[in-house]
C-alpha cells in the first residue's frame, strides 16, 4: 500500500512537471508542433505496456473467434484495412522509433460501433461500424488509421496509465472488444484519479487529439493518401444521427476546431500527398467523398 502510495505520489509531481514541460516547449517537426513525449510514462515500462497490450488483444482475438464476430482474412474489408496499413506502417519510425521494432496486426471486427483503435506497440482494430456506416473511402480508412497509430507513436495511453497511477494493465477480455477506444483499456482510463486536477486531464486528451489528427494524416499523406480526406471524415462524422456525436467522439473535441487545425496544415499536408503520387499540388484534382455531405 505504501508502494502505490509513494507511486502515485511520483506520478502526480512529474505530471506536473510535465504539464510545465509542455507549455514551455513544442517541438516543430514535419511543419507540425507536437509536445515533447511526457517524462511520467517512464513511470509505466514499455515492454510492460506492451506485453498487457499483447495479452489483451490475443484475448479479444479469441473471444470475437469464438462468438464469430473475427472478420475472416479473406474478406475484402480486411484485405482493404491490410493493404492501407502495409503503405502505412513504413512511415511511422519518424514519429517514434520503437516502431520499427513493434508486431504490427491488423484485424477486423463485426461489430455495428464507429470505432476504430491501435494498441501500443501496433496492434490495429477496426469495427465493420466504422467502415459500413460512413462509407470510407481508402483515404478515410488511412485518416482514420493514421490517427490512431498517432496515438500510440505518441505513447498516450503509456503516458495517460501513468499519470492515473496505475503501474500495471490487466488484460478484461471480452469487455475490450465492445469498449475499445484508440487502444486504451476503458478500465484504466475511468481510474484517473486527483493525482491531476480535471481540467489537466481534458486539456491533455485535447493536445491528443490534435497530435493524432496531424500525425495520422502527416503518414496518411506520406503512403500516398490524401489528407483532405481527414476534413471529409469528420464532416461525415457530424452528419451521423442527424449531427449526434457517435461513441468514437463522444468523449472528444468538437468537429469545428478539428476541421480548422486540419485545413491549417493542408499546405505542409498536401506537398506531401503530391510528392507521394508523383505530381505537385497544383496539379491535385479535388477531394470528393464518396457520398454526398450536408
Amino acid at each position: 500500500m505504501k508502494k502505490l502510495k509513494h507511486i502515485a505520489l511520483c506520478a502526480a509531481m512529474l505530471a506536473t512537471l510535465g504539464t510545465a514541460q509542455a507549455q514551455k516547449e513544442q517541438v516543430v517537426q514535419d511543419g507540425i508542433a507536437v509536445k515533447p513525449l511526457s517524462r511520467v510514462r517512464v513511470l509505466v515500462p514499455e515492454e510492460q505496456m506492451n506485453e498487457a497490450a499483447s495479452q489483451q488483444y490475443r484475448e479479444m482475438l479469441s473471444t470475437a473467434q469464438q462468438k464469430g464476430a473475427l472478420v475472416a482474412s479473406s474478406d475484402p474489408q480486411v484485405k482493404r484495412l491490410r493493404a492501407v496499413a502495409q503503405r502505412i506502417i513504413p512511415h511511422t519510425p519518424r514519429w517514434n522509433q520503437a516502431a520499427k521494432n513493434w508486431q504490427w496486426e491488423v484485424n477486423l471486427f463485426n461489430s455495428a460501433q464507429v470505432n476504430a483503435f491501435c494498441m501500443p506497440g501496433g496492434r490495429i482494430g477496426f469495427f465493420t461500424g466504422i467502415i459500413d456506416q460512413l462509407k470510407l473511402s481508402d483515404d478515410e480508412m488511412a485518416a482514420i488509421m493514421g490517427h490512431e497509430i498517432a496515438h500510440a507513436l505518441r505513447e498516450h495511453g503509456r503516458e495517460r496509465t501513468a499519470k492515473s497511477g496505475i503501474t500495471s494493465m490487466v488484460a478484461r477480455g471480452a469487455g475490450a472488444l465492445g469498449s475499445a477506444i484508440f487502444g486504451i483499456d476503458p478500465n484504466i482510463t475511468n481510474t484517473v484519479t486527483g493525482l491531476v486536477g480535471q481540467g489537466v486531464v481534458l486539456k491533455f486528451s485535447r493536445d491528443e487529439e490534435r497530435e493524432a489528427d496531424l500525425v495520422g494524416l502527416d503518414i496518411a499523406a506520406r503512403a500516398g493518401y490524401d489528407p483532405r480526406a481527414g476534413i471529409v471524415l469528420w464532416r461525415k462524422m457530424a452528419a451521423l444521427n442527424k449531427g449526434a456525436p457517435p461513441e468514437f467522439l463522444s468523449t472528444h473535441p468538437g468537429g469545428d476546431t478539428r476541421i480548422r487545425d486540419m485545413e491549417n496544415h493542408m499546405n505542409v499536408l498536401l506537398p506531401l500527398y503530391a510528392r507521394a503520387k508523383g505530381t505537385t499540388v497544383n496539379k491535385l484534382p479535388p477531394y470528393r467523398a464518396n457520398v454526398a455531405l450536408k
